[in-house]
């Protein structure tokens, strides 16, 4: 059997073993295993096995992983969600709509100190329901506003997946935060203004909250100075230079630590379920890092990327064609898989083919490719991907985010969740068509910043 066959037929078993649900990790280890056996034999597997656990996970880089993830585990049981919404609720609950704009600045808020869209969307979820059922929102806005703003923790930084992407693409982890800032801001801004034209067609779906009196505006406001202080202390000590992310993660899980400890809202058991969560969660990341490093070895072996690559670049398709449909792919690819698994599998396969259509890593052709440098296009494309990977946590038929939220409300049909978010998918593909077409978008700030 050819190489290329036999790597093809191991892609279809993957999204095979996907879709009926065996866990993305196993799926790719098996797969990558069982390919590296039929290439070179069991002796190659069992050798790489001995040394490529530590290899992946002693890289330092990887150590802002966990605690991020412990960080955002923490701000998920020391209020911060609440003190979020009252803190938006108090601005922007009294106009028709409001009370969702604020869940969507909530979610926000809480993305920056999370990282995590799922678990964005499941604190935010408890926190804003029971409000927007109390305002008789229509079950389609409140629950696909939830499920949409859910989606801004992976990207809005610090976000784990951004971090995994950088890892992969050997991009400087701080250039990425930077670059996930203004289009970060542009969802939040899209998001709100989705509400407001959908409240507009259908004044009865999101109607007013009572205004907050002068005390309660005040007391609301003056909760969200914690958020803002660990936020920034968090990413203005990265940016300025005085720590890098793993140090910075470190701080940040300090300070959420004491602000639950002195709200007392993280005491001795909410510290080992915190704990636990992290142990978890990090675990599973870590093997899905072996699996997808697995599956590295088997596809390199056979030559699939490099195939891909050579082959979409003889198409003559102009780049930004190409682009496109990578993008596509990724959107369909969501239906089916997660964001960080769908990261780790998909863009050693699409990276080089980028780079073969900028001219080369290391001197692309002059007016070549898409204009840009290598470094300027691992940045663009690692944002247009997120944004995409986004995309999935709301598409049918996965659709991570509405899940997590149908949970939550159970006396809400999830056909109509799913309809409630297609007006923010959207507003989401509105924004990838943005920064396609406007790359400085992704590129002003971390330019700024080295400049």
């Amino acid at each position: 059997m050819e190489p290329v066959t036999l790597g093809i037929i191991g892609l279809i078993v993957l999204i095979s073993l996907i879709a009926i649900r065996m866990p993305i990790a196993y799926s790719m280890i098996l797969v990558g295993g069982v390919g590296v056996m039929l290439i070179n034999g069991p002796m190659l597997v069992l050798s790489q096995l001995k040394t490529l656990a530590w290899g992946q996970f002693s890289i330092y880089s990887l150590s802002v992983v966990p605690m991020f993830v412990l960080m955002g585990a923490l701000a998920s049981r020391a209020g911060l969600s609440q003190a979020l919404f009252r803190g938006a609720n108090a601005w922007l609950g009294w106009m028709r709509g409001g009370t969702a704009m604020a869940a969507i600045a909530g979610c926000a808020g809480f993305g920056a100190v999370c990282g995590s869209s799922l678990a964005t969307a499941s604190t935010m979820g408890k926190v804003a329901l029971p409000e927007l059922k109390r305002y008789n929102y229509s079950g389609a806005l409140a629950t696909g506003s939830l499920a949409a703003g859910g989606v801004l923790g992976i990207l809005i930084p610090p976000s784990v997946v951004l971090i995994i992407y950088a890892i992969i693409v050997e991009a400087n982890i701080v250039t990425m935060f930077a670059a996930a800032m203004l289009p970060g801001i542009l969802a939040v801004v899209l998001f709100i203004l989705t509400i407001a034209i959908y409240v507009a067609i259908r004044p009865e779906a999101g109607p007013k909250g009572g205004a907050a009196d002068r005390a309660e505006f005040f007391a609301a406001t003056l909760g969200l100075i914690p958020v803002l202080v660990i936020f920034g202390l968090v990413l203005g000590g990265i940016y300025g230079g005085f720590f890098n992310p793993t140090p910075a993660a470190a701080v940040g899980v300090g300070l959420v630590w004491i602000y639950g400890a002195f709200k007392r809202t993280i005491r001795v058991p909410e510290m080992i379920e915190a704990l636990k969560e992290t142990a978890g969660t990090t675990g599973m990341i870590y093997l899905i890092l072996l699996g997808a490093e697995l599956m590295k070895i088997f596809m390199s072996r056979i030559g699939l990327p490099q195939a891909t690559a050579e082959w979409i670049v003889a198409s003559g398709l102009p780049p930004m064609m190409v682009m496109v449909i990578l993008l596509v792919a990724l959107i369909l690819l969501g239906c089916l898989m997660d964001s960080l698994s769908m990261i780790l599998l998909v863009i050693p396969f699409f990276w080089p083919v980028l780079i073969d259509l900028n001219g080369g890593l290391y001197m692309p052709a002059e007016g070549s490719g898409f204009g840009m440098s290598t470094e300027d296009l691992k940045i663009w494309f690692g944002i247009l991907a997120l944004i995409v990977v986004e995309l999935g946590l709301i598409t049918p038929p996965v659709g991570m985010n509405v899940f997590v939220i149908s949970a939550l409300a159970k006396d809400i049909p999830m056909s109509d969740t799913f309809r409630g978010v297609m007006p923010f998918f959207l507003a989401e593909l509105l924004r990838v068509t943005l920064i396609l077409s406007f790359p400085m978008m992704a590129l002003w700030l971390p330019g700024l910043l080295s400049g």
